[in-house]
């Protein structure tokens, strides 16, 4: 009996956080009396966060060697996809802006849910990606040289295309540049750094963390909790009607089972399936926030939230299968 039920936690482990995230936030808003400290607790959960993803990223960096770091075929089409697909989207609401006729009013009409697919398909690659794709079988050194090029390719990409969508955005293209990089370097690039220094400076410790295989997952689980509570927060305080909320929704759903589905497309040719579907359909949804907030509307920054939802009921779903498949291999 206690073997079913440890079983059952690991591999429903994401949809049982994704369950605690909502229900806390739902109980913190259903009780006036802890209200007070509700700007307490928001700044707790944005200094926790970022430290377990740190954590997270460091540990699965630790299995990674530095030689395994290098581009594949596969990982161009993926950034391919992500570009082109930003920038048509952009230049069509820039277009509609500025035309007129029965199509630049539909477009117009749809802004809000095509700035929402736009979001959804330049947000990068999640810090998370490589412990999801560690635990379903994939190259996890592939998924972090993913990981890094579309971080700075995003770092170029949204200073230079946003203005188009929303010229009243009062940072320059160096200005937005910065601001991408010092949010994204502290969590993608500083873990790495610690890894490297741990692998040759402290070979037993290195040795001694990589035996840990499955504390990243659990830290991962910690730190989606935390994350879908913060989404919910974004989603039940959105200003938005219904019907706008649900075309927010909707889109993000749309954006993100493209992207599944084309990066186990791509991966298929290449055989790392697992790897391309993740590391374009698995997203940093907490940056896809920030980028909402920050660069267009707070109301086009909900569909981070979404995101958020979708990607990790598919993956908890991914890994269910993964681990009955394994079970069943084992019996």
């Amino acid at each position: 009996m206690a073997d079913k039920i440890i079983r059952f936690i690991k591999e429903w482990f994401l949809v049982i956080g994704m369950t605690v995230g909502v229900l806390a936030y739902l109980a913190y808003d259903a009780l006036p009396s802890i209200h007070a400290y509700g700007p307490v607790l928001h700044r707790v959960c944005k200094i926790v966060q970022p430290l377990l993803l740190f954590v997270m990223l460091f540990l699965s960096f630790c299995k990674v060697r530095p030689s395994e770091l290098k581009p594949h075929r596969w990982q161009f089409w993926l950034l391919l996809i992500q570009s082109l697909s930003f920038i048509g989207i952009a230049l069509l609401v820039c277009w509609a802006d500025s035309s007129s006729g029965n199509v630049a009013a539909f477009i117009n009409n749809i802004r809000q849910p095509l700035e929402a697919a736009m979001l959804c398909l330049i947000c990068p690659t999640a810090t998370a990606c490589a412990v999801m794709t560690g635990k379903l079988g994939g190259n996890v050194a592939e998924v972090v040289t993913y990981t890094i090029i579309i971080n700075f390719a995003v770092a170029i990409l949204i200073p230079l295309f946003v203005p188009l969508v929303h010229p009243d955005t009062a940072a320059t293209f160096l200005d937005a540049f910065l601001k991408i990089l010092y949010k994204v370097f502290p969590l993608l690039i500083l873990p790495f750094i610690a890894a490297m220094a741990v692998r040759f400076l402290l070979p037993r410790l290195h040795s001694w963390l990589v035996s840990k295989s499955d504390l990243a997952f659990y830290i991962w689980g910690i730190s989606l909790t935390l994350a879908i509570t913060m989404s919910t927060r974004e989603i039940m305080h959105s200003s938005n009607g219904l019907a706008v909320i649900l075309e927010t929704a909707l889109a993000s759903l749309l954006a993100c089972i493209f992207q599944f589905a084309a990066g186990r497309a791509i991966g298929r040719r290449y055989g790392c399936e697992i790897s391309a579907s993740q590391a374009l359909g698995q997203k940093n949804t907490v940056f896809a926030i920030w980028v909402g907030y920050t660069f267009l509307t707070p109301a086009v920054s909900v569909a981070g939230g979404f995101y958020s939802i979708w990607h990790n009921v598919y993956n908890s779903w991914q890994l269910h299968r993964h681990q009955k498949r394994s079970h069943q291999t084992r019996s």
